[in-house]
């Protein structure tokens, strides 16, 4: 593999993308743009007032997640949930090898993590207010563009060394 590789971690809310995103940026020595740090900084300067807002600034966040990661020479880890039909071309428009990891674990799952963590994040997110058919849309299948797609259990604990090694492989191919 020549040139910058992009490693794209998503999945639904509260599948784990957060957990396995920053361990994994670190092993690959690429840097980790995460949407919800933008999110998160966006809303310290910016009016949420309800969930449209909400999800404004999250798709703002998310074309500023891509822009910042196109324009690192080496790649980066990107970590965000992605919808297909919006995602496809972001992903795919990325200067480099992309591979995509999707976190993939059962619903009661993820539904009951993002219920665990509600008040934990800024109160822009609107975690307490989401339904579970919400968390549970097109989120939860992968992107799955005209790249490899690695797809991690996350209802259980990951082995950090074999999705290095999948996705290392992934990129070779």
């Amino acid at each position: 593999m020549a040139g910058p590789m992009f490693v794209v971690v998503c999945g639904p809310p509260a599948s784990g993308k957060s957990t396995l995103a920053p361990p994994l940026a670190e092993r690959l020595a690429l840097p980790l743009v995460a949407k919800d740090t933008i999110k998160d900084a966006l809303m310290a300067v910016l009016p949420v007032p309800d969930v449209a807002a909400s999800r404004r600034i999250g798709g703002a966040a998310v074309r500023a997640m891509f822009a910042v990661a196109g324009a690192s020479p080496v790649g980066a880890v990107v970590e965000s949930n992605l919808r297909r039909s919006l995602a496809v071309a972001d992903v795919g428009g990325l200067p480099g090898t992309v591979v995509e990891v999707f976190c993939r674990c059962d619903r009661q799952v993820a539904v009951a993590r993002y219920r665990a963590r509600a008040g934990t994040r800024h109160a822009g997110h609107f975690d307490d207010v989401r339904s579970a058919d919400e968390l549970w849309d097109e989120t939860s299948e992968p992107v799955a563009g005209d790249w490899p797609v690695l797809e991690v259990d996350t209802g259980h604990p990951v082995d950090l060394d074999e999705v290095v090694r999948g996705v290392r492989a992934a990129a070779r191919s």
